[in-house]
This record gives C-alpha cells, structure tokens and sequence, in this order.
C-alpha cells in the first residue's frame, strides 16, 4: 500500500515534465510532417540535383544518432556563431530528423499511386501542385497511415531525448525526483507509465482514424 502511494506520489511530480514532452512531440510533428512530403517530392524529382539533396539529407539523418543531432545543434553551431535555445535546438533536430522518416514513409506512398491518375488530372486541366494538392498526397497519406502511426508511437519515446540538452521533460524530472529520494526505481516507473499512457492514446486515436478512412473508401 505504501509503495503504491509513493509510486502515485512521483506520477504526480514526474508529470511536470509532461509539458516540455508534449511540447517537443508536437512541433516535432507540425515541423516534420510538411517538411517530410517537401523531402519526398525532392526525392522523387526528375532533376537529379535536387533528388541527390533530398537522398543525401535522407542518408545523414537516418544514419546518425538522434541524439547527436540534438546536441550537435545545441552544443555544436554556437562554435559557428549560431546559437539555439534549449527547446528550440530540440525541437529543430527533432523536426529535422523526423523529417527524413516521414520523407521516405510519403515516398512510397506516393509511388503506390498509379501513374493513370497523373495523366487524368492532366487531361482534366489539373495544374502540377493542384495534382498533388487534391489528388496525389490525400491518398497517399491514406495509404501510409500504419507506418505514419508507428512513427509517431516512436517519436513519443525520442522526445525522451531532449534530456541531453537539460530540459526539464519527463525522464528528466523522474531522474531528480528519483535521485533526491534515493528511489530511481519507482521515479522510473512512474515515468514509463507516463510514456505508456500516451503512446495508449495516439495508438487508439490512430486506430480510429485508420477505421474511418477505410469506411470511406
């Protein structure tokens, strides 16, 4: 009885992180998501310059360890003379990193879509960003909402990682709590069931997003 106190006890504390969490989370995904379908029409250009970018920013991102990227951005630019704030150097590798995923996710998608359409939105007068706009990327998107939803499932664990530049999220706090009281065990614990009740949450909501889209079709 008395642990199951003091383990809602550090639940409580450990949830003042949940702010910064949430805050990293989301403009992870308000910067990642947009720059990710700008990456995969990149990657799927004709000119070979821009696709060679786009594979090269693809390659780099995923090939280095999140966490460097945070702190190469953090730690690393002030030496050039450009200096982030804590949050903000986060949430710019975060959404950076995220962006090569989802890059690469929004790819496929689009390359599943058949070429006929393209020819159809040609003959009816479609303009190339109006072919994308209205007809391409809606389905797309559709068609890679699975692999859109684990990505996001992740990205609720990375946020985690915004620990190497000191700011106060959840892991963060779990840590001091724990630390102060000599009990890491029940601050850890108390800090996982924080993760595992929003990475609840999204997989739910994206189960009921998946259900409604494939009601529509």
């Amino acid at each position: 009885m008395f642990m199951l106190v003091s383990l809602i006890g550090y639940i409580v504390e450990v949830s003042r992180g949940l702010g910064i969490t949430l805050s990293v989370f989301a403009m992870t995904l308000i910067i990642s998501l947009p720059l990710g379908i700008v990456v995969a029409i990149c990657r799927l250009s004709k000119n070979k310059i821009i696709c060679s970018i786009a594979k090269l920013y693809i390659w780099v991102l995923r090939g280095t360890p999140l966490m460097l990227q945070i702190a190469l951005v953090f730690f690393g630019l002030p030496s050039v003379g450009i200096v982030f704030d804590r949050l903000p150097a986060a949430y710019l590798a975060c959404g950076l990193n995220y962006a090569a995923y989802f890059g690469e996710i929004f790819r496929s998608g689009i390359q599943s879509i058949e070429k006929g359409q393209r020819e159809a939105a040609n003959i009816l007068g479609f303009k190339t960003m109006q072919f994308y706009r209205f007809i391409l990327l809606p389905q797309a998107i559709k068609r890679t909402l699975p692999a859109i939803g684990n990505e996001v499932i992740t990205l609720v664990k990375d946020t985690s990682l915004v620990y190497v530049v000191a700011v106060n999220d959840i892991l963060r706090v779990a840590k001091g709590a724990g630390g102060r009281d000599a009990n890491t065990l029940l601050a850890y614990v108390a800090a996982g069931l924080l993760y595992l009740v929003m990475t609840y949450v999204i997989t739910k909501l994206f189960e009921i997003i998946e259900k409604k889209v494939q009601y529509e079709e």
